[in-house]
């Protein structure tokens, strides 16, 4: 049996360099999304992610 990958998922909508990604980890995918928004200003136009469990492609 295959580990559970999780996916980003943007709300709006649309696809990007952090939806494309799949993580091995919850964990693995909220790093990524934390360095994200660190890089943020909060004066910036913000999109918001979630983290979802990935499709199954089989």
């Amino acid at each position: 049996m295959s580990q559970p990958l999780f996916c980003i998922r943007c709300d709006q909508g649309g696809e990007d360099w952090l939806t494309r990604q799949r993580f091995h980890s919850y964990d693995d995918a909220y790093d990524v999304l934390e360095r994200y928004y660190a890089d943020l200003c909060c004066s910036d136009e913000r999109v918001y992610y979630r983290i979802e469990p990935a499709a199954d492609p089989g």
